[in-house]
């Protein structure tokens, strides 16, 4: 299996598995930073937008509703469950114009040119090459159309997120990851390099500071296992699972933490 088959099958399973918890009140930050992303488009009704990396629907529904009934949405995942729940959302809503597709962003085979607007919201890094997807998803912007490309920002779910990895690693050393696929991005000048290796050298990049608020020690655990830190989880022991949740929350209440970081970088591209 190559690196990039490896890859994919792995972020299908942990959000495959996720699914169950994707969309409780805990991970408000889907659907926050979903909205936020398609706000930055100014979609107008009538446009057919591309959504890759969709989930459950965090930016392929707010984007249906502004392009209208006259307009298309294709929301794309790997993960079947997530896009289940997607659909789920957009029929209790009454949205009829979405299309869902299982499938990775770098073999959809669209002609050039086929969208207005083409949004990846916290997916590209999942790609091993991320130049190679940027291009990918450039090619089906029409001139004239735009591509938004969201990532996460540096210190991502901190401190929750290292007492989190140093949990684990007491039980799993060898499932300990000290870095994150997204951290290859975590800055403006890091994303824009990227994209200008893509070819795409005139970005328009906004870096958000942002916190996500957390109740109780509880939420962090929920929005452990609503996202793809559940691929790591789901390796665990019963018992070391137990243990590494006990560690962690035991830690956060201890430093009476009720904020994590969540900082947030937005990169919309116009095309000639």
């Amino acid at each position: 299996m190559n690196t990039f088959e490896e890859a994919k099958t792995q972020t299908t399973h942990a959000y495959n598995a996720a699914a169950d918890l994707f969309d409780h009140p805990a991970n408000s930050f889907w659907n926050r930073f979903g909205s936020s992303t398609v706000a930055r488009l100014n979609l107008v009704p009538g446009e057919h937008v591309l959504d890759v990396c969709s989930g459950t629907g965090a930016s392929a529904l707010p984007a249906a509703i502004k392009v209208g009934p006259q307009g298309k949405v294709v929301a794309v995942d790997l993960a079947d469950k997530l896009l289940a729940e997607a659909k789920s959302k957009a029929e209790a809503k009454n949205i009829r114009n979405l299309e869902f597709r299982a499938g990775d962003m770098l073999s959809l085979g669209y002609p050039d040119a086929a969208f207005d607007a083409v949004v990846c919201v916290f997916g590209i890094f999942f790609v091993p090459d991320m130049e190679a997807a940027v291009r990918e998803l450039w090619r089906n912007v029409r001139p004239g159309g735009r591509l938004a490309i969201t990532t996460w920002g540096e210190n991502l779910f901190e401190p929750a997120s290292s007492h989190f990895w140093q949990a684990v690693r007491a039980e799993r050393p060898e499932l300990y990851q000290g870095f994150n696929p997204w951290d290859r991005i975590s800055n403006p000048e890091e994303l824009g390099a990227m994209l200008a290796g893509a070819g795409l050298s005139w970005a328009d990049i906004t870096y958000e500071q942002a916190v996500h608020l957390l109740s109780t020690p509880e939420d962090w655990w929920t929005l452990a296992m609503g996202s793809g830190y559940r691929g790591t989880l789901d390796q665990l022991e019963p018992d070391q699972l137990q243990r590494v949740k006990e560690s962690n929350l035991s830690r956060l209440e201890a430093e009476s933490v009720n904020a994590i970081e969540a900082n947030v970088i937005y990169a919309v591209i116009d095309k000639p």
